[in-house]
């Protein structure tokens, strides 16, 4: 096949050239994570699968990838709040499958409450695994990225990157600041074949989100239902969750060479919360 064959080939299937590539996944045996997981491995990357779960969930989950679309996946149980865990991670990654091509800084957790009882020990929890932590994969990946002159850094930020909510002080500043750190790295990359992008998910329907509703009727006095229809879906214009699928899908298209010239950029996908 010709150069320009391929080239042709490339421009009406541009998931392609993403085929055989390498992508590690923080935080991805379950819910936004696992399914930015599934999209890259759809598109024929091999994953690193990183998060908590029983061992005999993940290695089900690992052989389904690798059963349903024929890549080769690894996992770490490595600990976001850990330094040393996340570099054991990334070395992981390069000695399975050689290099580090796909990150993507999804691990994240949350806690509802007032700031003045908002326990301090679980504002450090949340600054780590939110944020430090994609601070640490990052500076661990970009010097291969660079001798490759291509990669990918997509971080899942959150609407609270762009706007806050009462009762989430530690999750907003956490996203907030990975905001300021993908738009920071974009520039340090931006001649080197690298881009770097934060994804603004709205409301998604994951387990992560399902333990807020308690956590939010307790802070606001509402009825668990009252939460869903008047706190988090009617934030969202459509009035409707965002699926992992849909969150999936970014993911990949920013991955392609279509989106080559997309850094540093904040994507939401939120049902037009942040348009009001």
């Amino acid at each position: 096949m010709n150069d320009l064959s391929t080239l042709a080939d490339t421009a009406r299937c541009p998931v392609r050239s993403l085929h055989g590539k390498c992508a590690v996944v923080t935080g991805s045996t379950s819910g936004i994570g696992l399914g930015i997981a599934r999209a890259l491995a759809g598109a024929g990357l091999n994953i690193v699968l990183n998060g908590f779960g029983t061992g005999e969930e993940i290695e089900a989950e690992r052989q389904e990838l690798e059963r349903t679309f024929e890549i080769k996946t690894a996992y770490s149980a490595a600990d976001m709040s850990q330094p040393a865990d996340i570099l054991a991670l990334i070395q992981k990654a390069e000695n399975t499958f050689g290099n580090v091509d796909i990150l993507v800084n999804n691990a994240g957790i949350q806690h509802v409450e007032a700031i003045e009882t908002f326990p301090t020990a679980m504002w450090d929890k949340i600054i780590a695994i939110n944020l430090t932590a994609a601070f640490h994969t990052t500076r661990a990946v970009l010097q291969g990225m660079k001798q490759r002159k291509w990669g990918r850094i997509i971080n899942v930020a959150s609407a609270h990157a762009l706007v806050a909510s009462p009762f989430k002080s530690a999750y907003v500043a956490s996203k907030h600041g990975i905001l300021g750190l993908t738009k920071t790295t974009a520039l340090e990359t931006a001649e080197h074949g690298i881009t770097a992008n934060a994804i603004c998910p709205g409301y998604v329907l994951t387990p992560l989100v399902e333990r807020q509703i308690p956590e939010t009727a307790h802070a606001r006095m509402l009825t668990e239902e009252q939460v869903v229809r008047d706190v988090l879906l009617k934030a969202q214009p459509t009035r409707q969750f965002v699926t992992t699928d849909q969150v999936g899908g970014l993911t990949v298209f920013l991955c392609t060479d279509s989106a080559a010239s997309i850094t540093g950029a904040a994507l939401p996908i939120e049902g037009g919360w942040t348009a009001q």
